[in-house]
């Protein structure tokens, strides 16, 4: 029942048994510079062994590279050529890369295994210079025979993990002899993993093994090439991408030949499949043709390999590299499809049997360790192909009986919208495969994947869902059950209605509740949540679904039903007002904004600031992170580079303060706008960015009339003139120590300020600007110290600019004078009935600054301090504790040295008693 059908080979009357043509060229050749004098070939059929003139005293590696054409076709038959623009596959093609982490942890085992290895001995191979060729020769072939017959290395007993980390070391192993130029051995390491390929052992870990050694076979292939292709190097002028042969050299030319032939002394058939399918691409080196020649003959070199598991794997690798080098060339991709299909009942032959009998492997196990490598090689034919061939692949899979295998690999590598519009085609062909082979489910699961991606013909929907639902609702397994219910949901609630949805959820709780089944599959059933909640989006419909909440209590994991729960509510998003949902939004952006970070390349970092501000400008919350962010950047800056404040560093602190003053303006709330104007101006003053630094206070100035009265705190409109208050008192914090511009006059930030509170329109009955007057004294008393109680480093303030100057001073006192007549003015206008309490109020408090900030031996300001007590006390609104307290601390104040006029003050400031 196993025996090959006879097909016609459509490459001429080649046939790997039959006898070889070998094209022998003699050539004089007088030195490496000189010119070949004559050259004559000549071809026999008779069976040669290539290396049977070793004994003659020549090399053929030598005669091949002086050869004036390297490779002569002889085989006139071969109409398919390679194009010299050979297209590479399209990002629309999925790379092996994508499928390798998943097979590894798809295909693994418990079982030990086990890494026979013959390494070859170690001894010496150095000949004398000026030795025969024929004794170079005959190193060589010793060499190359060593690949196979040296010393043997057999590790036992390896778990899964300790098998992938000696592969591992392998490959580094590979790497380190390349890099030490033992190239022997490095292809010594390469024949012996690939015989690793040849062992089915531990069957079920094949797929991983494959994975695992060719990814040694892919970097060797990488290192012969470039290391060829570092060869070509003409006059420091490197081969362009689309070379031809021509523009190789001649040692390039024989070091690429020298490579072809040691991997054909290779013995055996899979490792010298393996390793010359690893170089194809070299073949570029050598002729036009020569992948387009390689492939077919590689292609019929797998029919030698008895193992069906062993020989599909084989034609995906080789339909892999195909795919890289030349994926223009789709008859070898074809020609190892239709050989499969020839001998795949060999996988139901006695050989295979008793191979699982002895594993103890389960025929349906057995045959998913096909489907990486058929879905790789239906892959690679699939892509970009025509309807016509497709419809092809799929009639010839009919043709086969037991054809699942091959049914849930066309489903999987085939286009989707291929796969629904055939959606009944299909499932007539999942109720004819046998069950006991291929499990139906996974073939109803490989659909409904496809239909989740595309929609089928709108007549046929609820028929193809009650065909398979009939088949997944009879599932006894759980895990069978929810793995193919979770593709369905999407289909269903992609094209039905809330009756069919509920339906459908219904089947899943009463499969999922018998033994707490449910608890074992919550990856999927979240999976579930999220695809309902996707198409059914009105949150008043989807908790009409009946079964929609008790569906939900399957989730009795607290924390994943914490996590569900937070799924659904972000799904619903748009239920939420429009703000809340920007608010959202910017937080989760912020929380991203905050963990990127560029270590010490600061100009990275503010690259990406400001590409974030140019994608995220219309949320305001993140512009202020942004603007936080780049201030926090320009002070980590300056530590970083204390001591080295070089032109670069200046330039790009200025741009960190050039993106926070272009950006503030833009914030809709303006308290926002001024704080950050005030925090962006302390960080340019940190900075010593002293023009900058005035920029942003005069912003700040110029902008507090346009505070309004009312503003937005949580949706409720609230007074601003706290806020203000609030601000204004750590502006007056930072204006001490902000020094006078030379051009601007004395104090002109302090007199620009002060303008504006004047003009400012404040609510009638409040007493703020009167508080806002009275900091301004605590401001300008600091400002009269010799020195300042806080400095900004390397920047001189006022207290050392002015040294103290006479007229610095009088100035200072001018403004304190106008300040105190604005407020005493305020405090007249508070002597009606209803305003005493807030005139007492603001005396005492007017009073207390004096004590604090003034000079009391001044007999203005003393007597000031009374008048402001006795009004204070004087119709009985005073607190006479407080008045009693702020006594005493006056007393105290006048046994301190220096102090004694406070004495005299206390003696003059009398307590009313309220009768």
């Amino acid at each position: 029942v196993c025996k090959l059908e006879s097909v016609p080979l459509d490459f001429g009357d080649y046939h790997p048994l039959k006898p070889i043509t070998v094209t022998e060229s003699k050539t004089k050749k007088m030195s490496r510079k000189g010119s070949t004098s004559s050259t004559s070939s000549s071809s026999s059929s008779s069976m040669m062994d290539p290396l049977s003139s070793v004994l003659d005293g020549t090399d053929p590696l030598s005669l091949f590279a002086a050869a004036a054409d390297p490779v002569i076709t002889t085989d006139n038959t071969r109409k398919k050529r390679d194009k010299d623009d050979s297209s590479a596959v399209g990002s629309d093609f999925e790379p092996w890369s994508s499928k390798r982490g998943e097979i590894l942890a798809r295909y693994t085992t418990t079982e030990k295994l086990s890494i026979n290895l013959y390494m070859g001995s170690e001894k010496g191979k150095a000949t004398a210079t000026g030795s025969a060729v024929s004794e170079k020769v005959r190193t060589r072939l010793e060499e190359l025979d060593d690949l196979e017959e040296g010393s043997q290395k057999e590790l036992l007993n390896l778990t899964q993990q300790d098998y992938m980390n000696r592969i591992e070391e392998l490959n580094q192993s590979l790497k380190d002899a390349w890099s030490s130029d033992q190239k022997v051995k490095a292809l010594k390491i390469v024949i012996q993993c690939s015989k690793l390929l040849s062992d089915t052992t531990v069957i079920q870990f094949y797929p991983s093994k494959f994975v695992l050694i060719t990814d040694i076979l892919d970097t060797f292939g990488k290192l012969v090439y470039e290391r060829i292709l570092s060869m070509c190097m003409d006059n420091r002028v490197s081969l362009s991408d689309n070379f031809s042969p021509e523009n190789v050299n001649d040692t390039a030319k024989e070091t690429c030949l020298n490579w072809f032939f040691k991997i054909a002394s290779i013995r055996e058939l899979i490792p010298r499949f393996y390793v010359e399918a690893a170089i194809l691409k070299c073949n570029k080196f050598l002729s036009k043709t020569g992948i387009s020649e390689c492939l077919p003959r590689l292609t019929s070199m797998i029919r030698g390999i008895g193992d069906p598991l062993v020989a599909v794997f084989a034609r995906a690798y080789l339909c892999r590299v195909g795919m890289e080098v030349a994926p223009q060339l789709k008859e070898s991709l074809n020609k190892n499809f239709f050989d499969f299909l020839l001998t795949f009942k060999q996988i139901h032959g006695d050989t295979v049997q008793n191979q699982l009998i002895v594993q103890c492997v389960e025929i349906p196990l057995y045959l998913t360790l096909y489907s990486p490598a058929i879905d790789w090689i239906l892959q690679c034919i699939a892509y970009r192909a025509p309807e016509v061939l497709l419809t092809e692949m799929m009639e010839r899979c009919k043709k086969l009986g037991n054809n699942a295998l091959l049914l849930n690999s066309v489903m999987s590598a085939f286009r989707a919208e291929f796969i629904a519009a055939r959606s009944m085609d299909f499932i007539c062909m999942i109720k004819e495969c046998d069950e006991s082979g291929f499990p139906k489910h996974l073939l109803f699961r490989s659909l409904g994947l496809n239909l989740a991606l595309a929609d089928p013909p709108e007549n046929d929907r609820l028929q193809i869902l009650n065909e398979a639902w009939k088949v997944i609702t009879k599932l006894k397994n759980p895990q069978d059950y929810i793995n193919c219910a979770e593709v369905w949901v999407e289909y269903t609630c992609r094209h039905f209605k809330k009756r069919e949805v509920n339906t459908v959820l219904a089947d899943i709780i009463k499969h999922m509740t018998p033994d707490r089944a449910f608890e074992d599959a919550y990856p999927q059933l979240q999976s579930i949540i999220q695809k309902v909640i996707t198409y059914i989006y009105d949150f008043s419909l989807l908790f009409s679904v009946e079964k929609f909440l008790p569906f939900l209590d399957m989730f009795q994991k607290e924390n994943v039903r914490v996590e569900v729960c937070k799924c659904i509510m972000e799904s619903f998003i748009n239920a939420l007002t429009l703000e809340d949902e920007k608010r959202m939004l910017a937080a989760l952006i912020n929380g991203f904004i905050k963990m990127v970070s560029f270590g010490r390349d600061f100009e990275q970092q503010l690259s990406f600031y400001v590409e974030a501000r140019s994608m995220f400008c219309n949320l305001e919350p993140v512009l202020v992170q942004l603007i936080h962010s780049v201030n926090q950047l320009a002070m980590e800056t300056r530590k970083v580079m204390k001591g080295n404040h070089s032109r670069k560093t200046a330039a790009f602190v200025r741009a960190c303060v050039a993106f926070c003053f272009i950006t503030i303006p833009s914030l809709s709330s303006i308290f926002t706008r001024l704080n950050l104007y005030l925090h962006s101006g302390q960080v340019a003053l940190a900075n010593q960015c002293l023009s900058q630094a005035d920029a942003f206070f005069k912003a700040a100035v110029s902008l507090v009339p346009e505070v309004p009265k009312m503003i937005s705190i949580d949706g409720k409109m609230r007074p601003s003139d706290a806020f203000l208050l609030e601000f204004l008192c750590n502006f007056f914090s930072t204006l001490l120590v902000v020094p006078d511009h030379p051009e601007q006059g004395v104090l002109f930030l302090v007199r620009g300020l002060l303008n504006v509170i004047q003009d400012y329109t404040w609510e009638d009955n409040s007493d703020d600007k009167v508080r806002i007057y009275t900091n301004v004294l605590h401001l300008l008393s600091a400002m009269t110290q010799e020195t300042y109680i806080y400095h900004v480093d390397k920047v001189d303030s006022n207290d050392t600019l002015y040294g103290g100057d006479s007229k610095f001073l009088a100035e200072i006192n001018k403004l304190c004078e106008t300040v105190i007549a604005q407020i005493l003015d305020h405090l007249k206008t508070l002597g009606k009935e209803e305003t005493l309490k807030r005139q007492s109020q603001l005396a005492l408090y007017l009073f207390n600054t004096i004590l604090a900030h003034g000079d009391l031996r001044n007999n203005k300001l003393n007597q000031l301090s009374v008048n402001l007590w006795n009004l204070a006390q004087k119709h009985g609104f005073a607190d006479t504790k407080t008045m009693v307290k702020t006594l005493e601390y006056i007393r105290r104040r006048s046994k301190q040295p220096e102090m004694s006029h406070f004495a005299d003050l206390a003696l003059r400031l009398p307590l009313q008693s309220r009768t």
